[in-house]
């Protein structure tokens, strides 16, 4: 049954936001955004129809975690569902239910489903039902120390200390012995609780040379669940992504169809619905891969897979809520118009293709020559890239915007499209070489030198590739000319130049332009302004028709103004001589008198109108 959505609250800020409240805005939907006391400059509030400010007098993060508040602002802006984007509320139950309660529509999941999968331990009990490959792990770890050591000891070292709920490389900590589980464990289950509201966590067998590789799959109200293929997020930092690219260089087409079909299994065993990410590790050495979790939400690197299969994954999200059917790719309409079967955008399984390669580069604010401690500040200058095959997602991005210290330091995402890999490379690095942002630090150059290293170019970079290549961190000091002459001109323009200090100011009078000798107190002599406005312009037209004299126009003030001055001569300039010339030269026709010429209309003369 179709019900179209005609209102949608993003329950999230900054660039995700964005992006739901465009593909909203191209569906005809209107969007309402949230944001917190500290966003209230960030631009995902102005993109939207209406913005309402939630969770006052809390903290920046638990402004977005507040589900009441969020729910009573959906019932009060009578929106129709909620898209709770990545992230915060995006992977708990409670807040699906709640908008359920309230009878919003969720844009996701079912309550049920997130908390299957949502929870990293009962999702792989899942996966094991669905006969999908698992990596060794515990179940939830007890408080005692001495119980998760003697669990641990169980699987063996190293390990993997993990987040039950939630993603992004929270709570994420690699264990090598007994001392480092008791000294990880309660920074874990803090940053768990801080993060995603429940501090939860578990331990996993750690892989050394380890690939992540995970599958997209989409699936509708109607039992029908497609894959879109895979992506590689290899490269990371701290768990954290930070350079994404589809489809994984380093799978054959064997091992690609079962990594897909795997996903699609666990999918349909759960009858998961909406945009979903089942995640696997990949043993570099002996190609085997492993279950490790399903993020039931959109992901931050959707955009590669969009890319190369030319799938809408958000816009399919809202669709399928309003009922749409994965193979069913347009609206069906009857001879009268009447919507017979509404279009979800998505193909049969057999109708998706991968066309291309495609990567994505998250532009941060941290500073790599500083640990990669996010930087904060005002954006004094902004220029991003473009061109063909180039995506830019951003969010508080732009000339003067902003950056704050309470958020995730994410400034743009870049998605760059191409036939070949290595097309798809080589344009990347050109687009952001195109980047120009000052007043924050960014790790530009480090994703460049990320993107441009051998390993990286040949696809055989694993999860540690980051940490053991140090030469990711050797930086080329920027020239930076443009910030450095504006510094010199303010610096000169405000202080003076250093060489004229101390020396006496020349006697300039003689240069000072001498007015002509006029009785400026005598009113200046009817002109043909004057005469416009006593005959009208009709008559006006008339009159000068009949004028056998030639009516001249003195354009002096214009030609000396673009010409001579080469537009440096200064409206006070030309206002000082005007009053001489209406009473001097009241005989003129008109007089030209402005600052561009495509815009120099003659006028009637007379000071009163020179402009």
């Amino acid at each position: 049954m179709t019900a179209r959505i005609h209102s949608l609250l993003v329950a999230n800020r900054s660039e995700i936001a964005i992006r739901v409240m465009r593909a909203a805005s191209e569906l005809g939907i209107r969007t309402v955004a949230i944001y917190s006391h500290e966003d209230r400059f960030a631009l995902h509030r102005f993109k939207a129809d209406e913005s309402y400010l939630v969770g006052a007098g809390r903290k920046p993060l638990a402004a977005y975690l507040d589900i009441d508040d969020i729910v009573r602002i959906a019932r009060q802006a009578r929106v129709d569902a909620v898209h709770p984007g990545y992230g915060f509320l995006a992977e708990n139950p409670a807040f699906a239910s709640a908008c359920a309660a309230a009878g919003l529509r969720f844009i996701g999941p079912t309550p049920q489903v997130m908390t299957t999968l949502g929870n990293k331990v009962a999702a792989r009990a899942a996966a094991a039902a669905a006969g999908v490959p698992l990596m060794p792990a515990t179940g939830p770890l007890p408080e005692s120390v001495a119980e998760c050591a003697r669990l641990a000891e169980g699987i063996g070292y190293p390990l993997m200390l993990k987040a039950s709920w939630g993603g992004g490389g929270r709570g994420m900590r690699a264990i090598e012995n007994e001392a480092d589980l008791a000294a990880h464990l309660p920074v874990a289950r803090r940053e768990a609780k801080a993060a995603f509201g429940n501090d939860e966590v578990y331990l996993e067998k750690l892989v050394r040379r380890a690939r992540h590789v995970e599958v997209q799959v989409l699936g509708d109200l109607h039992g029908n669940v497609v894959h879109l293929y895979e992506r590689d997020c290899s490269v990371q930092r701290r768990n954290q992504k930070v350079v994404e690219r589809a489809p994984a260089p380093y799978l054959d087409e064997a091992t690609r169809a079962e990594l897909c079909e795997a996903a699609l299994r666990l999918a349909r065993a759960v009858r998961y619905s909406h945009a979903g990410t089942v995640e696997f590790l990949m043993d570099a050495d002996s190609g085997r891969f492993y279950f490790i979790e399903v993020n039931p939400r959109i992901q931050v690197e959707h955009t590669v897979t969009e890319m190369v299969t030319g799938i809408d994954i958000v816009k399919a999200q809202i669709r399928i809520t309003e009922g749409a059917r994965i193979g069913a790719l347009t609206d069906r309409r009857g001879p009268d118009r009447h919507l017979i079967e509404l279009g979800s955008g998505v193909p049969r399984q057999e109708d998706i293709r991968l066309n291309g390669h495609a990567l994505q580069c998250r532009l941060t604010t941290e500073d790599p020559e500083n640990g990669f401690v996010p930087d904060y500040g005002r954006l004094t200058a902004y220029r991003s890239a473009s061109g063909f095959g180039i995506r830019l997602d951003g969010g508080t991005a732009y000339g003067g915007a902003l950056i704050t210290p309470y958020y995730d330091s994410l400034l743009v995402k870049v998605t760059a499209w191409a036939p070949s890999p290595e097309e798809a490379i080589r344009r990347m690095d050109r687009a952001l070489r195109e980047f120009r942002v000052r007043g924050v630090a960014t790790n530009l150059q480090f994703v460049e030198n990320v993107i441009n290293h051998p390993a990286f170019v040949e696809g055989t970079v694993t999860t540690r590739f980051i940490d053991t290549t140090p030469e990711l961190l050797r930086f080329t000091r920027r020239r930076d000319r443009a910030t450095r002459l504006l510094r010199y001109v303010g610096q000169v323009t405000v202080n003076g130049h250093p060489d004229m200090k101390g020396r006496v100011a020349p006697d300039l009078s003689h240069v000072h332009v001498r007015m002509p000798s006029t009785d400026l107190s005598q009113p200046p002599a009817p002109g043909s302004r004057d005469r416009l406005q006593a005959m009208g312009a009709d008559a006006f037209a008339r009159w000068m028709g009949e004028q056998r004299a030639v009516l001249l126009t003195d354009t002096t003030l214009r030609d000396a103004h673009q010409s001579l001055f080469a537009t440096r001569m200064r409206t006070y300039d030309m206002l000082r001589i005007a009053p001489h010339y209406a009473r001097l030269l009241p005989q003129l026709f008109s007089l030209e008198c402005c600052s561009r010429s495509s815009a120099g209309a003659a006028r009637p003369s007379t000071w009163r109108c020179v402009s």
